[in-house]
């Protein structure tokens, strides 16, 4: 199948300064100029929002302490945020298509900015939790928007390694979240965690406003509400229904967790149909064709498995750092930063292997050794060496970031430039759902594990317990990775095709 040619009227009433298909790739495999400035931009707001993802997870037991909470109810500061996400991003593949590329910029970085400041005015949980999903909010749109820029401004036969950076950043800003959050609170108290953003923010924001210019012109669509509702419905039910697992052991669940499990089901089910009959006569909310594709489908289900423990074992991991092996926030904060560096070292290598030969010489042995290096981590105790875990977590992230780009660089250059938006969207709202699944799953867990039902700090042997019952579940968890990797193959891009 050739690539499509560019809609006439998009090349017409594209704005001053925007980037036409034909424009975005040459013939000479160059982009076009300015493109890099459009992509570093976005790549530094992408990880500014992202780098907030995670951050609350070395801060989780200094919450639990400070608000009076269950390891249950604070994990629903990053669960919450995360379920937001997959709750919004299947609607951004409409936002960037309806909307300027400017707009869609300044308008999330402002609700960003807008929940980061009701967070650090925050006086207790519940104000905390609205500053977090408001936040989340504001990130939606980000990734999809970063992912589908990329895929349209650079050639096919540099995608593995501009897509390597690209990817990195979703993956290298949440390691750095927590790093950054233990070094903050090894001397200032939480809050801190958002005022120190507020002019990173602001000089982002500014940039942004200045730097910026439009990628594409917007194009006469329609949003189906219904479809935006069911998506609430179906998403957030199946996660609220996962995370209150843990509560529903302890006696704290409001409801039994199958119900709302049930409800999203349901609800997911009934918005894949409306989709299926929107595309009969008018534009689908998701356009489903993108999962005919093989080549789509295979690396996204291998990437739930991936991002699952990719989100559930930085939230768990922390509490066995301080509780078990006694790390203070600082030495946690250390701990976790050589993380990041490992996923920006392997992303860059990783993108040029793939280059030449595609996915499955790196998907399959770094989902092995990954597996591997999750599953020793159910042997940690107090007696467990801080030296011999850390090496076990750089090999767990550095594995991790060894699948990454080339699944995402592989799934999206299956498909047509026109399903770009769609494929972007669909392939982020998985990873968001199964990181806000895998975070409820693995706490949850982790809650069972510690067979307790009072709030507050554990004790050392329900910490060991909690901790071996969490990563045991995403022992299994990374075999559904392994699996999925021995199938995944490069598929052919449109450019390869024409």
């Amino acid at each position: 199948m050739s690539a499509p040619s560019p809609n006439a009227s998009t090349l017409e009433t594209a704005p001053p300064g925007a980037v036409s298909d034909t424009q975005a790739v040459r013939s000479d495999d160059r982009m076009a100029p300015g493109s890099a400035m459009v992509i570093g931009l976005l790549m530094v707001s992408t990880f500014v929002v992202l780098l907030n993802e995670m951050m609350l997870g070395v801060a989780l037991p200094t919450l639990i302490a400070d608000l009076g909470i269950t390891p249950t109810t604070g994990q629903w500061l990053t669960t919450g945020y995360l379920l937001t996400l997959a709750v919004l991003i299947p609607a951004t593949g409409f936002v960037m298509r309806r909307l300027h590329t400017r707009t869609i910029f300044l308008g999330s970085m402002s609700l960003f900015l807008i929940g980061t400041v009701i967070a650090v005015v925050a006086p207790g949980f519940g104000v905390l939790f609205a500053g977090r999903i408001i936040q989340a909010v504001g990130t939606a749109v980000f990734v999809p928007l970063l992912i589908t820029t990329t895929m349209r401004l650079v050639p096919a036969s540099r995608r593995g390694r501009m897509m390597a950076l690209v990817t990195a950043v979703p993956a290298i800003a949440p390691a750095v979240g927590p790093a950054v959050s233990g070094l903050v609170l090894s001397q200032l108290s939480w809050r801190w965690l958002f005022i120190l953003m507020l002019p990173i923010i602001v000089a982002t924001l500014t940039l942004g406003a200045v730097k910026l210019r439009n990628v594409t012109a917007p194009e006469p669509v329609t949003l189906d509400v219904l479809s935006l509702l069911l998506s609430v419905v179906g998403f957030g039910g199946l996660v609220f229904g996962l995370a209150s697992i843990g509560e529903s052991v302890s006696g704290h669940a409001p409801v039994a967790p199958y119900i709302p499990i049930l409800i999203g089901l349901i609800g997911v089910s009934t918005f894949v149909y409306r989709q299926v009959r929107l595309q009969r006569y008018r534009d689908a909310f998701l356009d489903m064709r993108i999962f005919k594709t093989r080549s789509y489908v295979l690396p996204t289900i291998v990437m739930t498995f991936v991002a699952m423990n990719g989100f559930g074992v930085i939230l768990v991991l922390p509490l066995i750092l301080a509780a078990v092996l006694g790390l203070s926030t600082l030495q946690m904060g250390l701990f976790l930063f050589p993380g990041g560096a490992m996923i920006a070292l392997v992303s860059a290598l990783g993108g040029r292997v793939y280059d030449k030969v595609g996915p499955k010489p790196l998907a399959i042995p770094g989902s092995i050794i990954w597996a591997a290096s999750i599953w020793s981590l159910t042997t940690i105790d107090e007696n467990t060496s801080v030296w011999l875990v850390l090496v076990t977590y750089l090999v767990m992230t550095g594995t991790q970031a060894l699948m990454w780009a080339p699944l995402t660089t592989s799934a999206l250059g299956s498909l047509p430039t026109e399903l770009y938006s769609h494929g972007t969207a669909a392939f982020s709202t998985v990873q968001q759902l199964a990181g806000a699944a895998g975070g409820a799953i693995l706490i949850s867990a982790f809650t069972i594990g510690a067979n307790a039902s009072h709030a507050g700090a554990l004790d050392l042997a329900q910490s060991i317990d909690a901790g071996r019952a969490a990563f045991t579940v995403a022992a299994v968890l990374a075999l559904g990775a392994v699996l999925g990797a021995l199938f995944v193959s490069k598929a052919p891009t449109a450019t390869d095709e024409s």
